[in-house]
C-alpha cells in the first residue's frame, strides 16, 4: 500500500464538499439536490465510478466550477468518491441535503479552506483516509475573538 497526499486545487472564493458514494446515479441525484435547496448556486460535481467502465461522470451549472471537479475527482481518482465544487451559497446551505441522498456513505469535508485528501492506493485502487482541512489552530479565543465571531455571524446573516 502506498499513501499519497492530493492537494484540492481551487480559487479562494470557492467552497467544496468531498464525500463517498455508492452509485452511478449519485452525479444526477446530488445535481438535483443543490438545485432543489438552493437553485441559485453555482456548482459543478464529478464522481469517480468504480466499476464498469469507471467513468468520473460530472454535472453543474457552471463550467469553470464542473472544470475544476473533473480535474480534481481525476487527481483524487477514489472510487465511488465525490466532489462538488461551488460558489454563491455555502456548504451549510447544502449539507444536509447531500447527506440524505440515498447514495451518499459518507462526507469527509465541507471547507472553503485549502484541503489535502489523504489518498492510500493499493494493486486493486484508490482509497480516501481522511482530509487535512486548513491550518493547525493557533491558539484558544479571547473575549474579543469571541466578539468578533459573534459580530461576524450576524454581519453574514446567519444569525439575528
Amino acid at each position: 500500500m502506498e499513501l499519497k497526499v492530493v492537494a484540492v486545487e481551487k480559487p479562494e472564493d470557492v467552497n467544496f464538499i468531498l464525500g463517498q458514494s455508492h452509485f452511478i446515479k449519485t452525479v444526477e441525484d446530488l445535481h438535483e439536490a443543490v438545485v432543489q435547496t438552493v437553485p441559485q448556486m453555482k456548482f459543478g460535481i464529478a464522481f469517480c465510478e468504480s466499476s464498469g467502465p469507471a467513468l468520473i461522470r460530472f454535472s453543474g451549472n457552471d463550467e469553470e466550477l464542473i472544470g475544476l471537479a473533473k480535474s480534481n475527482a481525476m487527481k483524487i481518482s477514489a472510487g465511488h468518491s465525490f466532489i462538488i465544487f461551488l460558489r454563491e451559497g455555502f456548504p451549510v446551505n447544502i449539507l444536509n441535503v447531500i447527506k440524505s441522498v440515498p447514495e451518499v456513505a459518507r462526507i469527509f469535508c465541507a471547507t472553503a479552506n485549502n484541503a489535502q485528501v489523504i489518498v492510500a492506493e493499493t494493486e486493486q485502487g484508490r482509497g480516501i483516509l481522511g482530509v487535512v482541512d486548513g491550518v493547525v489552530p493557533k491558539g484558544i479565543e479571547s473575549d474579543s475573538d469571541k466578539r468578533s465571531r459573534h459580530d461576524f455571524l450576524r454581519k453574514i446573516g446567519y444569525k439575528l
